[in-house]
């Protein structure tokens, strides 16, 4: 992996100096914060400490307006973790205060790399590193069993018997939070995480957080990490401080992680109840949209006081309403115009933002993301119709795949006999499943027996088989038609799974999508 050798002799050349983690406002930020203070204090740094930025403060990354405060008590080392390959004016800052600075992290780089003392990143041009998916808790590891390997061969490790596949729930937790592709190697993490998680063998602020979330350790799948755990500590960075995630996976205390897992459980509803509200809000303005233009191949959101951070959560809902580049905006303390983006297939969102940058140099002050997501800041004199005009103008070329129907991809019918619980077991085992690894999702029409509960985040069904299958409790979230008959013939989009509630273990299909059955057209099948 590019610059681990550097980053090695620069760590060990600081074993005894003070040292500084800079993490990240979200999960796999706050894990690899944890991750890197519990690993070099293992492995014998014995000063290190933390800080993660505020994202209305600071903003993303090491930004200048952080590197300021940390100079007011400045450690002889900076380590950035999920972040800093393209924090070039923080990090020349730092370094002219006399400041080492080692990145690690997964974004792409921009240009220009920033003169850091090291750059830990499987994603730099020409990197020959096979596993390209890591997120930046899974860089953080990779660093670590490099960093032991020196040790123990300079024979300077504090103990022979240092397992640092005991922190593999954090990186699992991180890496399922981050959304990266499931390749081979995440998919080794995770798997090996939840082996770990399932024994009981995890951080006490992981238990509390399944406690939180009323989900059982020996049960707990990647789903629950991605959909579960992660919302609760990204709520602690949207809406108030990512400190208290890091300190509830980084305390000892089983009483005091409860605790804090409690109070990120409190930050979540909160934030619930602002996204709901905006995005209610954020209907309002895509309905009088595309009613004005139906043709825009992105849609654009703003509101000068939508809080900022839940703007990525908003423009991932509104991207699957729409199936389109979706931009949600609002304008920060300092009265620039920030936002964040998600795309959809076929469309490199970070890449279309660099785009944008090479035909209009002035357009932003700040930008960086991935293939499916992105942040940006607006230049000061920049206003939000000029930005919606630039990115019609450079979606042109993605016409088709913008306003063309959307294609699902079915691993077809299941037969009679193979819509079963051990199917659902099977394909759970066959986990973990994610971004670029999918689970295997199936189709096929069912007549909507009963609809047994209907509230504002899912519905349950009771679905029975035409060909005499049987009937299957069935659990559906939006967007659903709001309109379900009894009776009624729908093509489902499905994947079996195991419900377990009150301990029982009981078939049930998650539902996808539905439609009418003339609105699905049969181009290919592959059959499961």
């Amino acid at each position: 992996m590019p610059g681990l050798a550097a980053a090695v002799d620069t760590l060990v050349a600081h074993r005894k100096a003070p040292v500084l983690i800079v993490g990240d406002y979200d999960t796999d930020g706050a894990s690899a914060t944890a991750l890197a203070v519990l690993g070099l204090r293992d492995l014998g740094w014995d000063r290190v400490r933390y800080l993660v930025p505020n994202r209305f403060r600071h903003g993303y990354g090491l930004a200048p307006a952080l590197v300021r405060e940390i100079l007011a008590d400045p450690p002889a080392l900076l380590v950035t973790v999920d972040q800093g390959t393209t924090s070039i004016e923080g990090i020349e800052q730092a370094r002219a205060a006399g400041l080492s600075v080692v990145v690690t992290d997964h974004h792409l780089a921009g240009a220009r790399l920033p003169p850091a003392s090291a750059i830990v990143n499987p994603n730099l041009p020409g990197s020959a590193f096979p596993a390209h998916g890591l997120a930046g808790v899974g860089v953080l590891f990779y660093l670590l069993i490099a960093l032991r390997a020196a040790l123990r061969k300079g024979h300077a490790l504090p103990d022979e018997q240092i397992a640092l596949a005991r922190w593999l729930d954090l990186v699992a937790l991180g890496t399922m939070a981050d959304l990266v592709p499931l390749e081979r190697n995440n998919r080794i993490l995770i798997a090996q995480g939840l082996r770990r998680i399932r024994a009981g063998e995890c951080r006490p602020g992981v238990r509390a957080l399944l406690a939180v979330s009323r989900c059982e350790c020996n049960q707990v799948t990647e789903e629950d990490l991605a959909f579960r755990l992660a919302p609760r500590l990204n709520a602690a960075g949207r809406l108030d401080d990512m400190g208290l995630g890091v300190e509830c996976l980084l305390t000892e205390d089983p009483a005091r992680a409860l605790d804090l897992a409690r109070r990120l459980d409190d930050i979540n509803r909160q934030r619930r109840e602002l996204q709901g509200a905006t995005e209610e809000e954020a209907s309002r303005f895509l309905q009088d949209g595309m009613e004005e233009d139906p043709g825009q191949l992105a849609c654009v959101l703003y509101e000068p006081d939508w809080h900022l951070g839940i703007l990525g959560l908003v423009a991932s809902r509104f991207k699957e309403r729409v199936h389109r580049p979706v931009f949600a905006l609002a304008r920060g303390a300092d009265g620039r115009i920030r936002g964040s983006a998600r795309s959809i297939p076929g469309i490199h969102i970070r890449d279309l933002l660099v785009e944008l940058d090479v035909r209009h140099p002035a357009l932003f002050h700040q930008f960086g993301g991935h293939a499916m997501a992105a942040g940006l800041t607006l230049a000061p004199d920049v206003d939000v119709g000029e930005f919606r005009r630039h990115v019609q103008d450079v979606l042109e070329p993605y016409r088709t795949l913008c306003l063309g129907d959307r294609e699902i991809r079915s691993d077809g019918e299941l037969a009679v006999g193979e819509l079963t619980r051990e199917t659902a077991v099977a394909l759970d085992r066959g986990g973990p499943w994610g971004s670029g690894f999918p689970k295997p999702l199936f189709d096929g029409r069912f007549v909507l027996e009963t609809v047994d509960q209907r509230g504002e985040r899912h519905v349950r069904v009771h679905l029975r088989d035409p060909r005499g299958g049987g009937v299957f409790a069935g659990v559906g979230f939006p967007p659903l038609p709001e309109r379900l008959e009894p009776g009624a013939v729908s093509h489902y989009l499905f994947y079996p799974t195991i419900n377990h509630y009150r301990g029982g273990e009981n078939l049930e299909l998650r539902i996808v999508a539905q439609f009418a059955p003339d609105q699905v057209e049969l181009l290919e099948r592959d059959k499961f």
